[in-house]
């Protein structure tokens, strides 16, 4: 795969992301199927493919369990092939999600994924949004967070996981980079993000598999075909299936 700019960012990415979820958290998820998490071996096998096909953009979070802490070996050796993306403001623990989006907390949260993902600044942060964008930007001092994290070196593209189009919206406004659910079954976010992409922002489709409940290869074309959307984060522990979602997109973008 050729990377592509991620809007205005600099940064530039392969069109399929890896999510990362299934490394670390195999609870309160909605894919269909039960799955157990995958030894050290199975990690490493993954991150190896993935890198070998050209997937350089790699999603983490603190609230996807023990991911950031499995991939911190592959992020120590490996630090100039990827693009590391974590978020803040979600932390799951004992069976459910917390969210503080206090200046403290974040600027706290990051310096503990930065212990655990083995590096000293990340590509990508991103404000995991519980479902209230407007309120987190706007009622929270979040983005100042940001701002500190940006000019310390530690982050270099700011952004949110929105789940509305107001927070696509307010994005436009201060942040460089728009994570969002957007999928065949799920098209509500859409002209919100053609406007991020078209102000300069880096877009980045989640669910674009609706968590494994559309066929795969209709599913990823039919999101990539679409001008707004940068790059889709796919979420696997199969290396298989990881190759035949970078088949699709060597298709689209030849």
């Amino acid at each position: 795969m050729v990377p592509r700019p991620l809007g205005h960012t600099g940064l530039n990415v392969a069109p399929i992301g890896l999510g990362t979820t299934k490394l670390g958290r195999n609870t309160d998820v909605k894919y269909p199927t039960a799955f157990d998490l995958p030894s050290d071996a199975e990690v490493a096998a993954l991150l190896e493919a993935a890198v070998d096909i050209g997937v350089n953009l790699i999603d983490t979070a603190p609230a996807y369990g023990a991911s950031e802490a499995r991939l911190g070996p592959f992020v120590a050796a490996q630090r100039d092939r990827i693009v590391l993306a974590t978020k803040c403001g979600e932390r799951y623990e004992n069976g459910r999600s917390t969210y503080d989006f206090s200046a403290a907390a974040l600027i706290a949260s990051v310096e503990e994924s930065l212990k655990r993902l083995r590096t000293d600044h990340v590509e990508i942060l991103v404000l995991h949004s519980n479902g209230e964008d407007e309120k987190i930007m706007t009622k929270t001092d979040a983005l100042e967070a940001l701002g500190a994290l940006k000019r310390s070196g530690k982050v270099r593209a700011a952004g949110i996981s929105a789940k509305t189009e107001e927070g696509v919206r307010l994005a436009c406004e201060s942040l460089d980079v728009v994570m969002a659910p957007f999928s065949q079954s799920d098209q509500a976010l859409a002209a919100a993000l053609a406007e991020a992409h078209a102000a300069g922002l880096g877009v980045v489709a989640i669910k674009g598999l609706a968590s494994g409940h559309l066929p795969a290869s209709a599913a990823i074309e039919f999101v990539l075909k679409q001008s707004f959307i940068d790059a889709l984060i796919v979420g696997t522990i199969d290396p298989e299936h990881l190759r035949e979602a970078v088949a699709v997109a060597d298709k689209i973008f030849v």
